[in-house]
């Protein structure tokens, strides 16, 4: 409060810069009780209240990958090769592809437990029709494809029609098509796939040209800002708070690195695996549907809370069968895929330690156990985070014994973080 210069008292309210007007602010800022940040600096401090406020994201999966990366690489300098990275990336696509899976079932707080050998019975079908039987090669690929489309969907029946946990469920599931799988089989129990059909050259030995991959960041790149500025624009036409240019420079500029560097160091050996980009596009287009449609925010809406989103007009039934379908449709192309670069059908195809690799790398990715958190991505880092134990001890030409201990102990730590974190969201509200 000013005194005027007349001496009068009456009160006169100091003036407000026209940039602090609230009228002069966008529509989504005008209420001080919400969150609003501005410029670099803003940016940056919404990221670190998202942090302590336990909302973590991808970080510790992101820290925990750099710190395996450099132990492995002090204990063998030939970890961090071009060539054993591009073994590296065809080793994670297929338990990346059962992964993605897996990542959508638990955005409903549900399982699947039998995607092993849903993976092992796919492969096997596509080995017995393609080699035994004759079919063409790529009927014998949408057999198999559909084939996981059928599980899932009967999955999904029992799960929506006669309410089964999907625990027991996949548990049956898990036995029945092991069985299922060795007969298919039959006594050989191993089939060989030629060494020049195309599925087996797409796994082994189809690489992107430099010229070709070094093209893909481009468009990358340049996709990624032409739709910045197009929801730019948009949301400044709406009245609504639009971010600077300055950060989606930063950002584009960022993303170019992260892209650049693997693709150089890749290209030092035989390059980007086409299988592994096939698991890129594949993560993209799914986060693509989690993020953008309808049907995405449905799925987050039924993990949070089933009753709401019924309330809310949500077809709760149809989102159910949707995933566990997705999610066998995908363990069955991972299956494809591992058969494929193994150049082999076998009993032990989708066992072992498919089946639990699979979830582990989707909770070690940050997908949360308790339903309506977590990304696509998660998958990719997850799997990449389980492979990179696994290639790093047999670098080491340690026993397999202590890389399901250390990979135990990797799981252990981050179901604990996400209990933490969820602890502290629900604290911060964010919850």
């Amino acid at each position: 409060m000013t005194t005027p210069v007349d001496g009068s008292t009456a009160p006169v309210q100091d003036a407000v810069p026209e940039a602090h007007d609230p009228a002069a602010l966008p529509a989504d800022l005008q209420d001080e009780r919400l969150i609003a940040s501005h410029g670099v600096s803003g940016a940056l401090s919404a990221f670190t209240s998202r942090l302590r406020s336990g909302d973590l994201g991808s970080v510790p999966v992101v820290v925990g990958l750099v710190i395996i990366w450099a132990v492995f690489q002090v204990a063998n300098n030939s970890f961090l090769t071009s060539r054993n990275l591009v073994n590296l990336t065809q080793q994670t696509t297929s338990i990346g592809v059962i992964a993605l899976g897996i990542v959508l079932v638990l955005l409903l707080g549900e399982i699947d437990l039998s995607v092993g050998s849903v993976s092992g019975l796919a492969a096997a079908v596509m080995g017995v029709t393609f080699v035994n039987k004759g079919w063409p090669l790529v009927i014998s690929l949408l057999a198999a494809a559909a084939l996981g489309l059928l599980i899932g969907l009967f999955y999904g029946a029992l799960y929506t029609r006669f309410g089964v946990p999907s625990f027991v469920i996949t548990l049956a599931g898990l036995l029945g098509f092991l069985g299922l799988q060795l007969l298919v089989l039959g006594k050989e129990g191993t089939l060989n796939i030629p060494f020049d059909s195309g599925i087996v050259k797409f796994a082994t030995a189809s690489f992107l040209p430099p010229a070709l991959a070094y093209g893909l960041i481009v468009v990358v790149v340049a996709a990624y800002v032409l739709s910045r500025l197009r929801n730019r624009g948009a949301r400044a036409k709406a009245g609504l708070s639009a971010a600077p240019t300055t950060i989606i420079a930063i950002k584009a500029a960022a993303l170019a690195v992260v892209l650049l560097i693997p693709v150089v160091v890749l290209n030092g050996d035989r390059g980007v695996s086409s299988m592994f980009l096939l698991l890129v596009v594949l993560v993209v287009a799914t986060e693509f549907m989690i993020t953008k449609t309808r049907w995405g925010r449905s799925v987050m809406a039924v993990g949070g809370n089933v009753e709401a989103a019924r309330r809310a007009g949500i077809n709760v039934r149809m989102i159910y069968l949707s995933i566990f379908a997705a999610c066998a449709t995908f363990a069955a192309v991972g299956g494809i895929l591992a058969a494929a670069r193994l150049v082999a059908v076998g009993q032990s195809s989708g066992g072992t330690d498919t089946n639990l690799n699979a979830i582990a790398a989707a909770v070690i990715g940050g997908t949360s156990l308790f339903g309506g958190r977590g990304s696509a991505y998660s998958a990719l880092l997850g799997a990449l985070v389980i492979m990179s134990i696994a290639n790093g001890l047999a670098l080491l030409s340690l026993d397999s014994s202590i890389r399901y201990m250390v990979t135990a102990g990797v799981l252990l730590i981050a179901v604990t973080i996400d209990s933490l974190s969820r602890r502290s969201r629900q604290a911060h509200g964010r919850a």
